[in-house]
């Protein structure tokens, strides 16, 4: 059975895995949840200012290492912004599989919600949020990512969110204003079976983008939508599912992987 890298999403840190990693392992599954640039700060530490200047490319070359550190292909997991960045890593180096939970959009990929603008409208406020780290404040995480997880799991998560790339948040939301197109996927490279997860109720990540990555990717693809589920889908009601599922995604591996 292959390794397995997690990739967290935006504002988020490997903590975000944990518990899930923690299902995963005693199931005998090799698991490794690498922190991107600048998400290891303590929480409540100041923003880091060389982290303004980092865009979804540099995300993407601080994770290739890790994907070669582990000596054989992995699966690769992405949650929100890291399901994006596991497509981009895996069209760099290959994988023996992708598991893509709520994924970001690419720029091929972009099918905006309100709900989504709505979560994401205090984050962009005021001229230049683009080239700032930025932060989701408590109340658009309390709405917007963790709507539909108790208070107690809730409270403990936006505990855990730290600062990101105002830069990279641009890339994926304006693809038309990046030149260097660092959010464009090579979707042809991206031929190992796939499982795109998305709930219904998601509200920061969109249902349609989900459906469109689904459509976009080259090889085998099951795409599930949880209709009782939104963009958090590591708390206790949902996550043992979710690990059953990872589980059987890599059981059903092509032998060799």
């Amino acid at each position: 059975m292959p390794p397995l890298l997690l990739i967290h999403g935006m504002w988020g840190r490997p903590s975000t895995f944990t518990a899930l990693r923690a299902e995963l392992e005693a199931a005998g599954m090799v698991t490794n949840a690498p922190a991107l640039p600048f998400h290891d700060l303590p929480p409540g530490a100041p923003a880091p200012a060389a982290l303004a200047a980092l865009g979804l490319a540099d995300y993407v070359d601080a994770l290739v290492p890790e994907v070669e550190a582990l000596g054989r292909r992995p699966v690769i997991l992405g949650h929100s912004l890291g399901g994006l960045l596991a497509q981009l890593v895996a069209a760099r180096t290959g994988a023996a599989g992708l598991i893509l939970l709520a994924p970001a959009p690419s720029a091929q990929t972009l099918r905006p919600s309100l709900a989504q603008l709505a979560t994401l409208r205090r984050v962009t406020l005021g001229w230049g949020w683009w080239r700032r780290p930025t932060l989701i404040d408590a109340a658009a995480a309390r709405d917007g990512v963790f709507n539909g997880v108790p208070e107690a799991e809730t409270a403990a998560g936006i505990a855990e969110l730290t600062w990101d790339s105002g830069r990279v948040l641009a890339e994926i939301s304006a693809p038309f204003l990046d030149s260097a197109g660092s959010s464009r996927v090579a979707y042809h490279r991206l031929t190992m079976p796939a499982l795109v997860i998305i709930g219904r109720r998601d509200r920061i990540a969109t249902v349609a983008t989900a459906r469109a990555t689904a459509r976009r990717l080259a090889g085998p693809v099951d795409h599930e939508e949880w209709p009782d589920c939104g963009h958090w889908l590591f708390h206790d009601a949902i996550r043992p599912r979710l690990a059953q599922r990872v589980a059987a995604f890599l059981a059903g591996l092509p032998p060799g992987d």
